[in-house]
């Protein structure tokens, strides 16, 4: 008699039963892939075969029953999605792909070799990768990015399926998404949690009680079903009950075993992370029934995904600035401006708020265009972790925006942002000293150096509302992570609207040919440069003042072409903490000039509450502060 099992006689309402055959197909595609872990492990001498085998049968059911897509053609726009949260386990999918005929078995037995793509946590290179994953606890976000623009933007039928381990759920990340989900009632995502017991250093904190992990999800507004998830058909009635599950987000709880196959190791601890003896193959092989490789394909996806009406590099604002000389405007609001600018040009456009959009003025684009607008709430981890996914496979251009101080709590998200290749802009408003009162847990101090050290970012300062639309304009055209940094004091406007900016390129604010320093600032420490100009030029010391507006990539030609005119004085200023900031940027950019010296102001403590004037007085980024320092350092006593 044919197995049931007890899954599936929970669900009488599931008619779909899978045939003998089929299930055989399924376990004998499991195994093989079980095989193939094993020995590509074997082959590189590193990696993670025991938490690739407990998920064999998850994949086997999902790729070869379940999921839709093309292997010609993995990121079509109307293919499921399948995030591989738990990274380490690559090897399965790896070979999963190799099951379904997309990678060749010369390109798995490549595994962690410096010339292959094959890498030891997933990444983009791969083109079946939408996003890089091995940072546990963060493809749940990246999943209900993607199921969100599945549902409300695409409104397409394509589903999304999250692997997640049983030990990164300890991630807050986790929740965070799980709530996200939930809110948003996502029905098109399908959390499964292979619940193996095992960690890398000891068992999990809950083991295999499945009822708390169903407990847990089932608080946060999930379906959540528990299965045998070495069980196929357990599996598959499983993925059967979610596809009727409606306004809910479905998590599948399954219990499995570490290892699951290899004698004497499966549920055995002290076996993450390392290569398993290459005799224990045989006895999996010895339980393959005869289903030949290549017997079992995917369906192909229903073609319901919509083109997107955009081009990267054409993407125009609605209009031009509009502001006249001398109007005091903040940043921040010239960013929402050119935010919703945006968003009626380009359905793609979308904003991203951890409830501050009254603070940071994306809610001028909510206002104009709700449907292109995610409220994430205060969750900035799972913020930056949406956006992600929403920006996957080119479906929208993401801007995220929060309080810049507040992006530091995803500085781990960002870091595997750019490890994706994301395509993510973030606008941190609220930035330096010159907040005032609030205080300094809400000051952004780390900002600049925390998104300059990401590799191939773009760091936008702009200084007024004119250099604010024109920084946003071109963030939504760069392919990239980009950083743009609004300040939150309404200040006068100094660019013409029809001022031409670049990246990469400065702007000359103030020079004359009798200049003696070079004063770099931007945003609030610009118009402290300027004041300090007038002052010092009153005694008959000219400055040149030059906005990098770009501060990554640094205008370095014009700043070396300045610093020697001048006879190499340079003095930075900056509403920053000194390391990763302006300065540090500028002196790197002249290092190699012989006789140019950079001396820098910056915020060199923790600072306090106080009146926005005041603090930049008492830390020393003032003109005050700069007509001494120049006096100090530069001047012929």
């Amino acid at each position: 008699m044919e197995r049931r099992s007890a899954s599936l006689l929970q669900w009488p309402h599931i008619t779909e039963m899978v045939d003998a055959q089929l299930v055989q197909d399924l376990y004998d595609a499991a195994n093989r892939m079980r095989i193939s872990a094993i020995e590509m492990t074997i082959a590189s001498k590193s990696g993670h075969p025991t938490s690739s085998c407990s998920a064999a049968e998850i994949l086997s059911t999902l790729f070869f029953h379940e999921m839709k897509y093309d292997i010609r053609h993995p990121k079509h726009p109307s293919a499921d999605r399948f995030v591989l949260s738990k990274g380490h386990a690559c090897p399965i999918l790896y070979a999963a792909w190799e099951e379904a005929g997309h990678l060749s078995r010369e390109q798995v037995m490549s595994l962690r070799k410096i010339d292959s793509d094959i890498e030891g946590h997933p990444t983009p290179r791969l083109d079946f990768i939408d996003v890089a994953t091995g940072s546990l606890g963060q493809g749940l976000s990246c999943a209900a990015g993607m199921a969100y623009v599945g549902k409300y933007i695409d409104k397409a039928s394509y589903r999304v399926y999250c692997l997640m381990g049983d030990g990164e759920t300890a991630e807050g990340s986790i929740w965070e998404a799980a709530a996200f989900a939930s809110y948003y009632k996502l029905d098109n995502l399908v959390a499964i949690v292979d619940v193996n017991r095992l960690g890398q250093s000891q068992e999990t904190a809950l083991g295999h009680q499945l009822d708390v992990y169903k407990a847990r999800f089932a608080a946060f507004g999930f379906h959540a079903i528990v299965i045998d998830g070495n069980d196929v058909n357990a599996l598959v009635a499983a993925y059967a009950e979610a596809r009727t599950v409606k306004d809910k987000p479905v998590a599948l709880i399954c219990k499995t075993f570490k290892g699951k196959g290899i004698i004497n190791i499966e549920d055995q601890d002290n076996w993450h992370g390392k290569p398993v003896p290459a005799d224990t193959i045989e006895p999996i092989r010895a339980l393959l029934k005869g289903s030949p490789k290549g017997k079992l394909h995917a369906q192909k996806p229903t073609l319901d995904a919509p083109e997107v009406g955009f081009e990267l590099g054409k993407i125009k604002m609605s209009s031009p600035p509009e502001y006249k000389l001398g109007d005091k405007v903040a940043t921040r609001a010239a960013y929402g401006t050119a935010l919703k600018k945006l968003g009626d040009t380009c359905d793609r456009i979308i904003g991203l708020d951890g409830d501050t959009k009254n603070s940071t003025f994306s809610e001028k684009l909510l206002k104009s265009h709700p449907n292109q607008f995610i409220e994430c709430f205060i969750a900035e981890q799972n913020l930056v972790g949406v956006g992600i996914g929403a920006g996957c496979r080119g479906r929208t251009i993401p801007f995220c925006s929060t309080f810049a101080a507040f992006f530091t709590r995803a500085a781990d998200q960002l870091r595997m942002g750019a490890v994706s290749f994301a395509n993510l802009k973030c606008a941190g408003s609220h930035v330096g000293v010159s907040i005032g009162e609030d205080g300094p847990s809400q000051m952004a101090l780390e900002d600049l150096a925390m998104f300059r050290a990401i590799p191939d970012s773009t760091v936008f300062y702009p200084t007024d509302a004119v250099s604010a639309e024109r920084a946003t304009e071109m963030a939504a055209n760069i392919q990239g992570i980009v950083f743009i940094r609004t300040g939150r004091p309404a200040l006068p406007v100094i660019y013409k609207n029809d001022e031409v900016f670049e990246i990469g390129r400065g702007k000359v604010v103030r020079q004359s040919p009798n200049d003696r320093v070079l004063i770099v600032g931007a945003g609030v420490t610009l118009y402290e440069a300027l004041k300090a100009a007038d002052t010092l030029a009153a005694e008959g010391i000219e400055a040149c003042v030059i906005d990098p507006f770009c501060i990554k990539p640094l205008d370095q030609q014009l700043l070396v072409e300045h610093a020697k005119r001048v006879g190499g004085r340079v003095l930075t200023v900056e509403d920053h903490y000194q390391a990763g900031g302006l300065g540090e940027s500028v002196a790197a950019a002249v290092a190699d000039e012989a006789g140019v010296r950079v001396r820098m102001l910056c915020v060199r403590s923790v600072p306090r509450s106080g009146p926005p004037d005041a603090l930049v007085e008492m830390y020393g980024i003032s003109a005050k502060s700069i007509v001494e320092a120049v006096k100090k350092s530069y001047c012929d006593k």
